[in-house]
């Protein structure tokens, strides 16, 4: 039960947490500051290659679960987060004038990788709480299918050492918090222009940070079960998380910040992940 309490207090803290510091900060900041995000994204993108390359994946292989497994379950994590993207993807971008053949095929902006621009189409239009509703509900989703991934990822590494002074369980977390910051104000920003109150804004953004907490305890649950539930945990975790870096966060800090400072952002990144692991 202490480890169960463990793991949801520290899933708080970066889920909501990290998400409602940005709803927080976005009334503070410019919205246009997307070099520091860019950059933010990037680094905190490259300690979770090296942490889930070099320690969960590493994990999963040590438990002696046999190494086909542990890649088909690599898989299946990067095919299920890609093909939950893609049908939301699929059903909402044509609804956005500026994303036609001409736009990239990916997400270059915060707003567009959690769907806020499609919020924000509608809240400008001044919609019907219906077709508010269901833009809000997509928004919801696109949002959990960053955050369960990276709760799990939490999840899996807690459920490995059982303990936050060994494993990568509490640095996955202050990383994700940090990255959840930015996010969090690429959801509070098009409230806010909606014309929700600045302080409900700031709390529907703190509270889309749960599904850390849940994916985390998936992640642990799975994880707890035995040496094959905790490699197909960490390699679930890890396959969903590659995804997400690799498919997502990357390539939107390329296009956020088009230089190569997002590249040297995410190779000090890995090196950090490596002295983290290794120290």
């Amino acid at each position: 039960m202490h480890n169960i309490l463990t793991l949801i207090g520290i899933t708080l803290l970066a889920g909501v947490g990290g998400t409602g510091l940005g709803g927080i900060l976005s009334g503070l900041f410019k919205r246009n500051s997307v070099r520091t995000a860019s950059l933010l994204l990037s680094f905190a993108g490259g300690v979770m290659i090296a942490i889930v390359c070099f320690d969960l994946i590493q994990s999963a292989i040590a438990t002696g679960v046999n190494i086909f497994t542990i890649c088909f379950a690599i898989g299946f994590g990067v095919f299920v987060v890609y093909g939950l993207n893609y049908i939301i993807d699929s059903n909402t971008n044509s609804e956005v004038k500026h994303i036609t053949k001409k736009h990239p095929q990916t997400a270059d902006n915060l707003d567009e990788i959690i769907h806020s621009n499609h919020l924000s189409v509608h809240l400008k239009r001044r919609d019907t709480k219906i077709a508010l509703l269901g833009a809000g509900t997509i928004m919801a989703c696109a949002i959990a299918l960053h955050n369960l991934p990276e709760g799990m990822t939490i999840g899996a590494s807690f459920a490995n050492t059982k303990s936050l002074t060994e494993g990568s369980a509490l640095v996955l977390a202050i990383l994700i918090g940090l990255h959840n910051i930015p996010e969090g104000m690429a959801i509070a920003v098009p409230l806010i222009n909606g014309g929700i109150k600045r302080r409900y804004a700031t709390l529907i953004t703190a509270l889309s940070g749960l599904p850390t907490v849940i994916g985390a305890l998936i992640g642990f649950w799975i994880g707890d079960i035995g040496p094959l539930g905790l490699a197909l945990s960490l390699s679930f975790a890890s396959g969903a998380m590659l995804y997400v870096v690799f498919g997502e966060i990357l390539p939107q800090s390329i296009l956020m910040y088009r230089s190569k400072s997002p590249t040297f952002a995410l190779v000090l990144g890995i090196l950090l992940g490596l002295l983290i692991i290794n120290c």
